[in-house]
């Protein structure tokens, strides 16, 4: 009941600000996985704009859901859920995000809203969904119209790659611009790929000399949730075993997607797994990654930027695939690299990986998935903000 006075009282003071308050020319609103982050594209696109000190000339805010971050330059931290987090979107010229908002978030006509999105699908999304796992109860087509209620605001969207273009259009029903930069998150992939940088990087985490390392980055199960919006880590990887065989050569690098929110006691394998949370960034683990394990997560695309060798722990791919989600093609086919179901199945492919027998695939799914990605997508963003906030009677641009 209190939630629900409380929203309410939210929604009535948005308007309020909303009618009242003028946009300010200069301000940007910025939060990553709805403010459990300072990562993703929205961090990117603040980075770049700081390396041009136009952060010293813009208001840059960034919203955080519990704690602030440690951000560099001139930013102000405002936490979600606030008055003043209210008043900022309220006013704002410019929001940057990479995620659905609260649906009540209403911009005005004199702002800008960019969504950035985070991934290229495999899994099916929005309008294509088939059926409604996910916390919070909605049935299916509540749930559709909430997604393309909430595209519709949506200025521009960002696509990495054509498919990506095609089904975000069809499955947000997304009427905006499209901007063809490729990912700002993979600049940093294509540009800091040098062995000085990499080796700088394995230092600050405390990789070994000498230790290969595996990045275990999967996503999250719709169905495997302890509250609303709170996701659980339930792996069937036997770590102990892979300590074990593995120990000795390798470190493993786990990432938890966003919404994971356990807390998870890894002390057991001291010296071997080095987790990594919600709030770190993925893209540097990327680059400290000799391999990538992952299942259906879109860090495949990213990380095949880096032409290594990746690994698709699908312990679950019937059900994911026939019940949960759905692929938009075939996994089997296009994976470029082993696919395994079994912990003694992933440790003899990490052994007796051959990237030449994956060539073939590999080249075919850079192809297709990587060809915006040439390092300058923060920059394109920066070009498209600066006529923004320089120019207050600009009319939206609409229309591909």
């Amino acid at each position: 009941m209190l939630r629900k006075i409380a929203k309410k009282v939210a929604i009535l003071m948005y308007r309020v600000m909303n009618t009242i308050l003028p946009v300010k020319k200069k301000r940007i609103v910025f939060s990553s996985s709805v403010g459990k982050s300072y990562s993703g594209n929205p961090r990117y696109i603040y980075e770049f704009i700081r390396k041009q000190k136009y952060d010293e000339k813009w208001e840059c805010i960034w919203f955080y859901e519990k704690e602030p971050f440690r951000i560099p330059g001139h930013v102000k931290q405002v936490r979600y859920k606030t008055l003043s987090y209210l008043r900022y979107m309220a006013t704002a010229r410019v929001w940057i995000f990479d995620g659905r908002q609260p649906a009540f978030l209403r911009r005005k006509p004199k702002t800008y809203y960019i969504q950035t999105w985070h991934g290229t699908p495999l899994k099916k999304l929005g309008t294509d969904l088939e059926a409604v796992f996910m916390s919070g109860g909605l049935d299916l087509a509540t749930y559709k119209k909430n997604f393309t209620d909430n595209a519709h605001t949506w200025d521009y969207l960002i696509s990495q790659n054509p498919f990506s273009t095609e089904t975000f259009r069809r499955c947000f029903d997304f009427k905006g611009k499209m901007l063809e930069f490729g990912y700002p998150r993979n600049d940093i992939l294509i540009r800091k790929n040098t062995p000085a940088y990499v080796a700088k990087k394995r230092q600050a985490m405390g990789i070994p000399d000498g230790k290969k390392v595996l990045l275990y980055a999967p996503t999250w199960r719709d169905d495997e949730f302890t509250g609303e919006q709170k996701y659980s880590f339930r792996p069937a990887m036997d770590f102990d075993k892979m300590q074990r065989e593995l120990g000795d050569d390798y470190v493993m690098l786990v990432k938890y997607h966003y919404l994971i929110q356990d807390a998870i006691d890894w002390s057991p394998y001291e010296g071997f797994v080095l987790p990594f949370d919600q709030t770190e960034d993925i893209s540097k683990l990327y680059l400290v990654a000799d391999a990538l394990i992952t299942d259906y997560s879109s860090a495949m695309f990213d990380y095949s930027l880096l032409k290594r060798p990746m690994f698709f722990f699908a312990y679950d791919l019937e059900k994911y695939e026939n019940t949960l989600r759905g692929f938009y093609f075939s996994y089997e086919e296009q994976m470029p690299g082993p696919i395994v179901q079994t912990t003694d199945e992933l440790i003899a492919s990490i052994r007796n990986y051959s990237m030449a027998h994956f060539d073939e695939k590999y080249r075919r799914f850079t192809d297709t998935y990587n060809p915006f990605d040439d390092g300058f997508a923060c920059a394109k963003v920066f070009d498209l903000i600066k006529k923004f906030v320089g120019d207050g009677k600009q009319n939206h641009i609409l229309s591909n």
